[in-house]
């Protein structure tokens, strides 16, 4: 059975109503930079699996041995093209073998690593996001894994000089270098001495993140922030020293979840991560469940869309079910709340199925804070706890109106953005505590040591007409346990208006629990068009209207989100959560049908 350790935490009652907390356990000694991680590895366990990548004819593996002597040969060559903090190193692909290589070696030899959302280059129309980043970055060198999947966003980067480096299906339009050809690089003593000049505060990381506006900002991730995270980790599951992890995973690593919190998990304590190719959407997810019977992991981490969609696979299939928990000892789940309904679904196979015990965990935190903040302390029983700080970060609790912002401070937490200095500024208190824009409220309302619940975004919540504060985080989670399956997610409406309103995204796969033709791949507009899917959203949600009778709560119209949500657009992001108010504003025509007497409309009793 898997043991934690139990976790206390020391509270600073401020006459303000502000109150400080932070772990009372201390953080200890951790790293000087990522790559020590991996140069240990490659001498304890050099024949270890580091990474594993499916390919046509199965899985493609490298050792920890193998990828270090990768690693250097890209670092020498990165040090050729005299790469450095002027001219960084961007990579558009996703996930993957060449992608981990190039990532590791830039920061092995001091190179900042920008790896760039892939929707930024192939959803895109006019690649403006791309561009924007390339103008923030300079990059030296560009990287994608196949030149004529991202051609369009190449084209823009080699327009500015970069030079273009790709693995397969160079067309000529533009001058690119084989990946290979970087690999092919003799190592000189300049790659040992740029590692042994790597700092704590040296720039390991700029991983970019869009506001309300959807333009995107460089978060920079120092190697301290990473290191010291993955140390807190360690302290809090220590079992991770004794039983390398082994994962399945999808996050991707230009988010901070998939790219610091799992992989960095992994590297550090000499586990072995296999990249699944799949993601929580329709035609993609049976690739998950390829893989999960092909793998089991020790420890599972996906974001709540991704548990949604699993769900019903795992219900069906006995042979996901067996490989799945044959060795598993933890689920984890991040970037946004849990609905119960999916939580109790998963705690059922667990109970059912596994032969042992299986922990549920939650945290919270930012890629301004490398992410990890607040973790479970304890396996929990309960949706939306995100815990207590961990070793290391400070919590600093403020009253803001009727809810409690949440502000961090530690050495997790990053020094700014990239080259912003006018949104460094304001994203910091004067006493140093990085702005979340995050609300949160006590488990306990008397005893701090009970843990926090997540609570929304503060920018998200708005009035009513009426005067009346809507706590949007709380009401969306309301919402899609009231719904459950029908729904893969909500956009709360209604500021300034007299009655809140929902515009819905359907889940097809779980509509198939009411029309059994729908197929897990039918499109928005099929599924919302369906009577019966629309009669028994309405039915849940007046059922819901009956316990929540108060206007911040009483959802009074809905209509159907007929078109997917965008990444490029700034709506979603590539882990699933929508951002509410960038959502609000490029479905305006949507909102003006909701608040009118459209036909469409679905009004709720």
């Amino acid at each position: 059975m898997v043991e934690f350790p139990a976790l206390s935490v020391a509270v600073e009652e401020r006459e303000s109503g502000v109150r400080l907390l932070r772990a009372v356990q201390p953080l200890g000694t951790y790293g000087r930079c990522v790559t020590a991680w991996l140069t240990h590895w490659a001498a304890a366990t050099p024949d270890r699996l580091f990474v594993a990548q499916r390919e046509e004819d199965g899985w493609r593996e490298v050792s920890y041995a193998t990828v270090l002597d990768a690693v250097t040969r890209l670092g020498q060559a990165l040090i050729d093209r005299q790469l450095g903090s002027d001219r960084p190193l961007m990579i558009l692909s996703g996930n993957g073998i060449n992608f981990a290589l190039l990532s590791l070696a830039g920061m092995h030899v001091g190179v900042p690593v920008a790896p760039i959302s892939p929707a930024y280059s192939t959803t895109s129309q006019d690649f403006e996001r791309i561009r924007h980043i390339a103008d923030l970055l300079t990059p030296g060198l560009v990287y994608a894994d196949d030149a004529g999947v991202f051609a369009g966003a190449l084209r823009v980067v080699a327009a500015g000089g970069a030079e273009v480096v790709t693995y397969r299906n160079a067309s000529g339009e533009f001058p690119t270098t084989s990946f290979q050809d970087l690999l092919d690089t003799s190592v000189s003593a300049a790659v040992a001495e740029a590692f042994e000049a790597l700092k704590p505060d040296t720039v390991a990381k700029i991983l970019f993140t869009s506001g309300s506006t959807g333009v995107p900002k460089g978060v920079i991730n120092t190697h301290r922030m990473l290191c010291s995270n993955q140390q807190a980790l360690r302290q809090l599951w220590p079992f991770l020293e004794r039983e390398p992890p082994v994962l399945v995973d999808w996050l991707p690593w230009h988010h901070t979840f998939g790219g610091n919190y799992c992989f960095n998990m992994v590297l550090s304590n000499g586990g072995t991560l296999y990249v699944d190719g799949g993601k929580p959407a329709p035609g993609f997810v049976q690739q998950t469940v390829r893989n999960l019977q092909e793998v089991s992991p020790t420890a599972y981490f996906n974001v709540p869309a991704g548990y949604q969609t699993l769900l019903p696979f795992m219900e069906e299939n006995a042979q996901l079910r067996a490989s799945f928990f044959k060795r598993l000892r933890l689920v984890f789940y991040a970037a946004a709340s849990l609905p119960q309904p999916v939580w109790e679904r998963l705690a059922a196979l667990v109970a059912e199925h596994a032969s042992h015990p299986v922990a549920f965990l939650s945290a919270w935190g930012a890629t301004e804070t490398a992410p990890m903040a607040t973790q479970t302390p304890l396996p929990t029983r309960r949706a939306g706890a995100i815990g207590l700080p961990v070793a290391g970060t400070e919590l600093k609790l403020c009253p803001v109106d009727d809810k409690t912002e949440v502000r961090v401070r530690g050495p997790n937490v990053t020094p700014g953005y990239w080259k912003q200095p006018e949104l460094t500024g304001p994203a910091f208190d004067e006493e140093g505590f990085y702005r979340m824009g995050d609300a949160v409220r006590l488990a306990a309302p008397d005893d701090p040591s009970q843990g926090l619940l997540f609570d929304g975004r503060i920018a998200e919540d708005f009035k009513l007409l009426t005067g009346v504060w809507v706590s949007v985080g709380r009401l969306r989670v309301a919402v899609l346990e009231a719904c459950e399956p029908l729904l893969q997610d909500a956009i709360v409406a209604g500021h300034d208006r007299e009655e809140l309103g929902l515009l819905l995204v359907v889940n097809p796969a779980g509509c198939g629990s009411v029309c059994e033709d729908i197929a897990a791949d039918a499109s928005l507009d099929e599924v919302a068009s369906r009577s019966e899917i629309r009669a028994s959203i309405a039915d849940r949600l007046e059922v819901y209207n009956r316990t929540h009778t108060a206007s911040s709560e009483r959802i009074a119209r809905v209509v159907f989100v007929t078109q997917p949500l965008s990444i490029d657009r700034g709506e979603l992001t590539d882990k699933g959560y929508i951002n509410q108010r960038r959502a609000l504003t490029c479905r305006a025509e949507l909102v003006e049908q909701l608040y009118s007497d459209d036909s469409g409309v679905l009004m709720v009793g």
